[in-house]
């Protein structure tokens, strides 16, 4: 991990020389992004002027800019400027599910609410320079030499170009797993997720395949050769090994996400790029060789949009859209550097798409498939079709008042100050791919781990007091790269957005630094505007913590092979997972507890009922007197408290832990695990 602080960063702040505001305002936005203007509006339907300044020609960031599949999580938690928006695009056009509308129809969304008010928008301008006065942001200077002053200013940019120019501390990459205290932290090579030819041969649901197929192929799906016939590793393959957990700079993969259809009459052809090389796709080729019949839907993820386009995603694979380890020096660098990466991506993915129409080592079958899909020519229309925004998935991270990380996502879930909450999953695309051991190649630095819903803390969105005091952050936020991997969601930038731009308000009004303001006035205003800074637990759900006994949830036990995470049927703590009614026999859950002291303790197991479940569920108890196996039949609602059942009664000693493993072998259905519980017996 790189850690500029304040000291580093000092020395890069000539402000430009003086001269004569040409803009003042209340509150200025660096970065017309969606949590940029979910702050911009919030600010000024609170009475403020305010200006916004985007250095490139479009409003929106990703939401406009290709990424139209909405990463929601549970929906239950956005609320306020963000459901706002979300609703009134998908009421723009008929046709459109909630959260899921064209980037066009977003794009018009965002410009009607904006001439709501009296918000001044600047695009295609860039931060050129800044002047302070003391702990305070005085004002800043664009690429045309034009002059901005403010009260309190508000870095939206997904690079933190703003945070980084005032002085404020910042992340870039991996914090070690000793840094926080996080399993997920650091150097993470990710094990083989096998994959069968007949399911790489299926296509997904998204476009109409089977209900049982897999939309999302994580992972490293077989052993594939990670090096030519030189002995060297293949384009974008490393075989540099770390430490596993070790911190490092590196950053997870950029992409585009590429608007497509299969509509003719608004289709067009994959573009072949300017630079294409044939050998970056070397083990995209190997990868098609591997699964005889591989599907297009199964190397690209397809998610559905309105009116039959879909967003062009990574879909996972070791091999995709997503260009591994071509944006390291992004997240620092200057125009320039920045810039050709920008076009290096666009390259990659135009070539990435262009191989499976057109390439011959890409089956005639497969190039077919592909050739039915092809840029929307209704969207982007002003730039060749391609989307606006390269997806800058993490660049900086503020290292602010308070560092949210791991945990506050799966264990200290509520905060006294939070403003808003998360729900998606800890999602960090692949870092690196690795040459093995065995010389096959390998993804690192993925994952995908579910979390509850939680508190997202104030104090996560402004810097140290000591280094700026009329700066706040609703992108860049204060997080480690594991608990920014859910929060960087965009509905949660625009919650975040909102309340920053509150805050900036109640800042001046209160005539304080921004650290110091009433959290609590703020927390009010916050929920008369619809915002949502808490949630229960769901009906049928009971909290481990009030549970009496030794209780431990399915977040914290051991898995192996692919479970998925759920929340709509309640549970302990309002989630529980199943094993998606695969892979039978190559799955299992482990719960590992420790008793206080020797003696008999009831061991209870609980699981969600439904009719897909599973009648013959495998649960093994290990005590100090050996092991006995328990079958659960999960289409019974569970005898206690319809959450849990008696798996029975078993002396444990204090020296070693009661080890309760649920698999999968041989099971008619879906199973469940949700937690597991052990009660003093004596």
């Amino acid at each position: 991990m790189r850690i500029r602080p304040l000291a580093v960063v000092v020395a890069i702040l000539f402000a430009a020389p003086r001269v004569e505001a040409a803009e003042t305002c209340d509150v200025l936005v660096y970065g017309g992004t969606p949590g940029g203007l979910s702050a911009a509006l919030a600010a000024s339907r609170e009475g403020a002027s305010v200006v916004v300044i985007e250095p490139t020609r479009w409003i929106g960031g990703m939401v406009t800019g290709g990424l139209a599949s909405t990463d929601v999580g549970n929906e239950k938690v956005i609320g306020g400027i963000a459901r706002e928006f979300f609703t009134r695009a998908a009421e723009a056009k008929a046709g459109t599910p909630m959260w899921f509308a064209e980037p066009k129809v977003n794009m018009a969304t965002f410009k009607a609410m904006l001439q709501e008010t009296k918000i001044k928008v600047v695009t295609d301008q860039r931060l050129k320079s800044i002047s302070r006065d003391g702990d305070r942001i005085e004002s800043l200077m664009t690429s045309d030499g034009i002059r901005y002053e403010a009260k309190v200013f508000i870095d939206a940019t997904y690079e933190g170009d703003l945070l980084a120019r005032a002085g404020v501390s910042y992340a870039i990459g991996r914090e070690s797993r000793d840094t926080y205290n996080e399993p997920l932290a650091g150097f993470l090579p990710a094990p083989l997720r096998p994959r069968t030819v007949e399911q790489m041969a299926q296509d997904s649901p998204s476009i109409g395949g089977p209900k049982d197929a897999m939309n999302y192929v994580h992972g490293t799906p077989a052993k594939i050769e990670a090096l030519d016939v030189a002995g060297l590793p293949l384009p974008g393959i490393s075989n540099q090994w770390f430490e596993v957990g070790a911190g490092d700079s590196r950053t997870q993969a950029y992409n585009f996400r590429v608007i497509v259809t299969r509509q003719p009459e608004n289709r067009l052809p994959f573009p072949k790029p300017a630079h294409y090389d044939p050998m970056r796709y070397e083990l995209l080729a190997r990868t098609i060789a591997a699964f005889p019949g591989i599907r297009f839907s199964k190397l690209v993820y397809l998610g559905p949009i309105a009116n039959g386009k879909y967003d062009a995603n990574a879909i996972g694979l070791v091999v995709g859209t997503d260009h591994v380890g071509a944006n390291y020096n992004y997240p620092d660098g200057d125009e320039k550097v920045r810039a050709k990466i920008w076009q290096d991506h666009i390259d990659y993915v135009q070539g990435f798409l262009w191989f499976l129409a057109n390439d011959s080592r890409s089956p005639k079958e497969l190039q077919a498939q592909a050739k039915e899909w092809g840029l929307a020519k209704d969207e982007f229309t002003d730039n060749d079709n391609w989307p606006y925004a390269l997806y800058v998935r993490e660049a900086r991270r503020m290292i602010g008042e308070y560092v949210t990380r791991q945990d506050d996502c799966t264990q200290h879930l509520t905060k006294p100050d939070s403003i808003g909450m998360g729900s998606f999953i800890m999602d960090s695309h692949a870092v690196e791919r690795l040459v093995d051991h065995d010389g096959s190649v390998i993804d690192e630095g993925n994952f995908d781990v579910p979390v509850r819903p939680y508190h997202i803390p104030y104090r996560s969105l402004v810097p140290q007091k000591k280094q700026c005091e009329n700066l706040l952050v609703p992108v860049c936020i204060s997080a480690s790269h594991v608990a920014y991997g859910s929060i960087r969601m965009e509905p949660q930038f625009m919650i975040l957005g909102q309340a920053c731009g509150d805050a900036a308000v109640q800042a001046i009004h209160e005539k304080k630094a921004v650290q110091d303001i009433d959290v609590a006035a703020l927390q009010t205003k916050l929920r008369e505007q619809k915002q949502v800074l808490d949630l229960p637990l769901p009906p049928g759900s009971a909290a481990a913590k009030d549970l009496p006994g030794i209780v431990m949830d399915d977040a914290d036990a051991q898995y192996v092979g692919e479970w998925q995470a759920s929340s709509s049927s309640g549970g302990v703590d309002g989630m529980y997972r199943h094993d998606m009614n695969q892979g039978k026999g190559e799955k299992s859950a482990r719960f590992e507890l420790h008793v206080p002291k020797d003696g008999k303790y009831e061991v209870r197991f609980a699981y969600t009922t439904a009719p897909n479940r599973a009648t013959n569920v495998p649960v093994s108890v290990k005590h100090a007197n050996g092991e006995n196996s328990i079958t659960v039949n999960e289409k019974l609602t569970p005898a206690i408290n319809q959450a849990f059942v008696s798996l029975g009664t078993f002396r444990f000693t204090a020296d070693k832990p009661a080890v309760v493993t649920v698999t999968t072998m041989g099971t008619d259905g879906y199973v469940v695990v949700d937690a597991v519980q052990l009660l003093p017996a004596e």
